[in-house]
C-alpha cells in the first residue's frame, strides 16, 4: 500500500517494506532495479551514467559534432562548443572522440583552474612531451611543445587540445592559449584547441580585452535544450534500449509535464524520468501520470511546480508570438516554379547545367580555398543507429498509448525576424564557405583545397543548376545551397534547410532566416548547388554507368524501384525518370542517382518540412 503524503521515493520505500527485504533501506539503484521488470524493462532506463548503449543524438547535437568536425580541417585556432549544464556536451564530445582520425593526436584537460604555469606543464604532459631537468619555466614548456608539433606536422599529425569546463578559465590562461596559436608554419598553425563550457564561456570570449582570441574562433556552437518533440524522441529512446517490447510507462500529459519541468535538458529529463516511475511503480500503476511527474519534480528538484515553469514560459511566449504571425500570413504564400529545365545527363535546355566534380572550381563558381584539414570522417555506426532512432516519429506512438486529453505540443522555436536584408549581410560572399557549411550536414569536414575535389574523399559529388527552382529542390529533397542576388548585383550564399508551401528557412553560420516564399523570390532567381553520393564505380566526369559495378549498381537500383529487366536499360532510365518527373533523357545522371538513393534509403541529409 503506498503511504499517503509520500513522494515517489518515499512510497516505494514504504512499499518495499512489506516485502520484508534483507538489509538496510533500499538505495535509490535497489528501487529502480526493482520497478525496471515491473514496466518491463530489463534496465534502468534513465541513468545519468553516460552509457554508449543509450547514446541519441538530436539534430541539435548531430549539427554540434559537425562543428566540432569542421573545427578539425579549420588550420588551428579554437573552436567553441557550449551549452546549459546537463544539455549533452559530453555526449556530443565523446563522440567527437570516435571520430577523430587517426593522425590526430589528442590532449584532454577537465580541470582548467590552472595557471599559466600548471596549464603547459599539463598540456606538455598529456601531450608526453619529454622535458629536459629543471626545465619548469614557461618558456621551456612552450619550446618543448613547439619542438613536438613542428615533429608532428613533418610526420603529417595533427595536435588537439580540448579543454573541458572552459568557462573555469582565467584571463591570464586564455591569453595563453591565444599565443599558444602562433605556433605555425609558413603554410598553417600547428594546434587546434577545442573549448568546451557553459554558457558563461561565450559571454567571456566576447569581452573586449579578448577581442583577438575571439578572432582566432573558426566554428562555435551552443547546444540548446531539446523541442517537446525531441524529448519525446528521447524519452522513447531510452526506453527502446531498456525494454525493446515495453509499452510506454508515460502518459502524453506525462510526457508534456517532464519537458515543460525539465526544460528540455536532458539530464534533467533523466532525473525526473526516473523519479516519476518510481512513483507510478509504488502506486501500482502501469504508467506515470501528470500529477506523478509534478511529485517527482519536488522531490527531485526541491521546488514545487509551480515555481519551475518560470523559465518556460519565458522560452514559449516568443514562439507563440511567431505561431500567430505565422496564421496570419498563410494568404502571403506563393508557389516558386522552376523556369529552366535541363537534362539528366548534363545537356541543359535554356540557362542551366550539371557540374560534375573536376580539378577547378564549377564554372561561375569562385575557388573554394578553405583552411587546411584532415581527410573527412564518417559518421560512427553509432552516430547513425542514433540518428535512425532519433527520426523515428514519435507523435502518433504517445498518442496510441494514452486515453488522456490530448495535450497540444510545444510552439516551434522562435525564428529571426523576417528580414531579408538581414540574410543579406549576414550570407557568405564566396561559396567556399556554404560548401563547407553544407558538407556538415553530410558529417564531412572539408579540408585544404577545392571544395568539391575534397568532398571526393567521403565520395560527395558537387551539383549546380542554373535555374531548376524550388520545383526542382523538392523533388531532390536535401539541403542546398541557394545563390542569392543583392539589388546592387552581388551574389551571396546560404543553405536552404527547411521547406514548406509558405516560406523557406535558410541558414548561415548559427542564424536562422524564415522567408516566406514571395520574400525569397526577390533574392533568389532558381540557382543553387548541393551534392549527391556517387555509386560504386562511378568515375570522375562521366555521366552514365558505364563502368560495370556503377551498372550492377543501377541495375538494382531501378528494379527495386518497380523497373527490372525486360527493356533495355536505357529505355528503364527514361521510364523511371519519367515517373519521377525527372527530365526524361535515359541517361543515368547525377538527377537520377539522386532519386534512387533516396527511394533506396540511404542514410543523407533531408529537406525538412518539405515531405
Amino acid at each position: 500500500m503506498a503511504a499517503r503524503g509520500l513522494g515517489p521515493g518515499g512510497r516505494a520505500a514504504a512499499h518495499l517494506a512489506h516485502l520484508n527485504l534483507p538489509g538496510p533501506t533500499p538505495t535509490p539503484a535497489i528501487l529502480t532495479a526493482v520497478y525496471a521488470p515491473f514496466f518491463g524493462l530489463s534496465q534502468e532506463p534513465f541513468s545519468i551514467a553516460p552509457d554508449p548503449h543509450f547514446l541519441f543524438m538530436s539534430e541539435q547535437h548531430r549539427e554540434a559534432l559537425a562543428h566540432l568536425l569542421y573545427g578539425l580541417g579549420g588550420g588551428g585556432g579554437f573552436v567553441l562548443l557550449t551549452g546549459e549544464i546537463g544539455a549533452g556536451k559530453t555526449t556530443v564530445f565523446r563522440c567527437f572522440l570516435e571520430q577523430v582520425p587517426a593522425n590526430c593526436r589528442v590532449a584532454y584537460i577537465f580541470n582548467p583552474k590552472l595557471s599559466v604555469a600548471e596549464l603547459l606543464q599539463t598540456v606538455c604532459a598529456e601531450f608526453r612531451i619529454p622535458l629536459p631537468a629543471q626545465s619548469d619555466s614557461v618558456k621551456a614548456h612552450v619550446d618543448a611543445l613547439n619542438i613536438f608539433l613542428l615533429a608532428g606536422h613533418a610526420a603529417g599529425r595533427q595536435a588537439v587540445l580540448v579543454i573541458d569546463e572552459a568557462q573555469a578559465l582565467s584571463p591570464d590562461v586564455l591569453e595563453q592559449l591565444r599565443l599558444l596559436t602562433n605556433l605555425e608554419t609558413a603554410e598553417r598553425k600547428l594546434l587546434q584547441i577545442v573549448l568546451i563550457g557553459q554558457p558563461e564561456l561565450r559571454d567571456m570570449v566576447a569581452r573586449p580585452e579578448l577581442e583577438q582570441l575571439a578572432q582566432r574562433i573558426t566554428a562555435r556552437y551552443h547546444l540548446g535544450a531539446l523541442s517537446f518533440g525531441e524529448t519525446q524522441q528521447y524519452i522513447q529512446h531510452r526506453l527502446a534500449v531498456a525494454g525493446p517490447s515495453a509499452p510506454l510507462p508515460f502518459s502524453a500529459a506525462a510526457l508534456a509535464r517532464i519537458h515543460a519541468l525539465a526544460g528540455g535538458v536532458p539530464r534533467r529529463i533523466n532525473l525526473l524520468a526516473d523519479r516519476a516511475l518510481l512513483g507510478a511503480y509504488a502506486q501500482g500503476q502501469p504508467r506515470a501520470e501528470k500529477r506523478t511527474v509534478e511529485q517527482a519534480a519536488r522531490e527531485v528538484f526541491g521546488r514545487t511546480p509551480a515555481a519551475l515553469p518560470a523559465g518556460l514560459r519565458a522560452a514559449l511566449v516568443p514562439g507563440l508570438l511567431v505561431l500567430v504571425a505565422l496564421l496570419g500570413a498563410g494568404l502571403l504564400w506563393a508557389l516558386l516554379r522552376p523556369s529552366v529545365q535541363q537534362t539528366d545527363g548534363g545537356a541543359v535546355v535554356a540557362p542551366g547545367g550539371v557540374v560534375m566534380p573536376s580539378a577547378g572550381a564549377p564554372s561561375g563558381v569562385p575557388s573554394a580555398r578553405p583552411a587546411s584539414g584532415v581527410p573527412a570522417a564518417s559518421p560512427s555506426s553509432a552516430i547513425a543507429a542514433a540518428t535512425s532512432s532519433s527520426g523515428a516519429p514519435a507523435a502518433a506512438d504517445v498518442a496510441a498509448a494514452t486515453a488522456s486529453p490530448a495535450v497540444l505540443p510545444a510552439p516551434p522555436r522562435a525564428a529571426p525576424p523576417v528580414d531579408p536584408a538581414a540574410l543579406m549581410v549576414a550570407s557568405h560572399a564566396d561559396i567556399a564557405t556554404a560548401w563547407r557549411e553544407l558538407a556538415l550536414r553530410w558529417n564531412v569536414a572539408i579540408g585544404e583545397g577545392d571544395a568539391c575535389t575534397a568532398a571526393l574523399q567521403a565520395r560527395l559529388a558537387c551539383f549546380r543548376s542554373a535555374g531548376g527552382g524550388l520545383g526542382l529542390v523538392r523533388q531532390l529533397e536535401r539541403p542546398v545551397v541557394l545563390m542569392l542576388r543583392s539589388a546592387d548585383g552581388r551574389i551571396k550564399h546560404a543553405l536552404l534547410v527547411a521547406l514548406d508551401d509558405r516560406q523557406a528557412t535558410l541558414q548561415v553560420g548559427a542564424e536562422r532566416f524564415e522567408l516566406p516564399l514571395p520574400a525569397l523570390a526577390g533574392l533568389w532567381r532558381g540557382e543553387f548547388a548541393t551534392f549527391w553520393r556517387l555509386p560504386p564505380g562511378w568515375r570522375e566526369g562521366e555521366v552514365g554507368a558505364s563502368d560495370p559495378a556503377a551498372r550492377a549498381w543501377l541495375e538494382s537500383g531501378l528494379t527495386a524501384a518497380g523497373f527490372g529487366p525486360g527493356q533495355p536499360l536505357a529505355e528503364r532510365v527514361w521510364a523511371f525518370q519519367l515517373a519521377q518527373g525527372l527530365p526524361p533523357d535515359g541517361r543515368a545522371g547525377p538527377l537520377t542517382v539522386m532519386r534512387l538513393n533516396r527511394l533506396a534509403g540511404i542514410d543523407e541529409p533531408r529537406l525538412a518540412g518539405d515531405r
